[in-house]
C-alpha cells in the first residue's frame, strides 16, 4: 500500500479484501515491498534507501533491520507528469490533446535532465479555436520546461528522506546508493538528476515495473518469516 494513505483509505482496502473473501488481510508498504522485490538486504544492519516512483505517488523510505527508519511519501508521481505535458501543449501551443498522446509524448521525448537523445515530435491533438485536428511539434526542451515542476517535487522529496536518514547510515548510501523502482522511475534522466542534485550515487533496480509485486509475493510465500514486515495498526 502507499504509505501516504489515510486511515480512512486503508481500512477501505483491508474491508474490501475480507469481503472479496479472504479470512484475514495485511498490509504492506510499497517501499519496503519494493526492496524485497528488488532483493535489497532488508534484515541487515546497513542502510537501504529506495525511492519509489508510481502513478500517483513518489514515495522514498530508508530501510535497515527489518524495518522502515525513514520515510517521505507524496501525492506526486507520473500521473502528474503527463498532466503537465497535457497542460503546457494546451497553453502554449492551444492544442488540446488526450492522456494517453501525453504518456507517449513522456516516453518519446520526455527527460530530467539534457542529453545526447534529446530530440522532437510531432503530436496531435485538437485545435481549441477551430476544433479542428491540427499537428505541432514538440521539442524535448519544452518537454523538460513543462515536466519540471513535478520532477522538482519528486526530487525534494528524496531529500527530505535524506535528511531525516539517521547519521550513521550516511555511509551505506555513499557507497551503495539508493534504489529507483516504479514506472515513473523510467523517466530519462531522472535517475542522473536525483544523484546530481542529492550527490548520492543512484541505482535503477533490474525490474522497476515489477519491483513492488515481486517483494509482495515473496512475502506471501515467506509469510512466517517476513510477517514483520507488514504495516502494524497505527496508534
Amino acid at each position: 500500500m502507499p504509505s501516504a494513505i489515510t486511515e480512512v483509505e486503508r481500512r477501505a482496502v483491508t474491508d474490501a479484501t475480507r469481503r472479496a473473501g479472504a479470512s484475514d488481510a495485511q498490509l504492506i508498504e510499497q517501499p519496503m515491498a519494493a526492496a524485497i522485490g528488488a532483493n535489497l538486504p532488508i534484515d541487515e544492519p546497513v542502510g537501504n534507501m529506495v525511492i519509489d516512483i508510481g502513478g500517483g505517488t513518489t514515495e522514498t523510505a530508508v530501510i535497515s533491520l527489518g524495518g522502515v527508519v525513514a520515510l517521505e511519501a507524496i501525492r506526486v508521481g507520473s500521473f502528474d507528469i503527463d498532466a503537465a505535458i497535457q497542460n503546457y501543449v494546451r497553453r502554449e501551443h492551444g492544442v488540446a490533446i488526450g492522456e494517453r498522446t501525453a504518456e507517449e509524448i513522456k516516453i518519446q521525448i520526455g527527460s530530467a535532465e539534457p542529453g545526447p537523445q534529446d530530440r522532437s515530435a510531432d503530436i496531435r491533438g485538437r485545435d481549441l479555436v477551430t476544433g479542428l485536428p491540427k499537428t505541432v511539434r514538440l521539442t524535448a526542451e519544452e518537454v523538460r520546461f513543462a515536466i519540471d515542476e513535478p520532477v522538482a517535487a519528486m526530487v525534494l522529496s528524496v531529500k527530505r528522506c535524506l535528511a531525516k536518514a539517521p547519521p550513521e547510515l550516511s555511509q551505506d548510501f555513499l557507497t551503495r546508493g539508493m534504489y529507483l523502482v516504479g514506472g515513473g522511475g523510467m523517466l530519462r534522466g531522472l535517475a542522473e538528476r536525483i544523484q546530481r542534485e542529492t550527490e548520492v550515487p543512484v541505482n535503477m533496480s533490474p525490474q522497476p515495473l515489477e519491483a513492488v509485486v515481486l517483494g509482495a509475493g515473496h512475502c506471501i510465500e515467506n509469510y512466517q518469516a517476513l510477517r514483520g514486515m507488514f504495516m502494524g495498526p497505527r496508534r
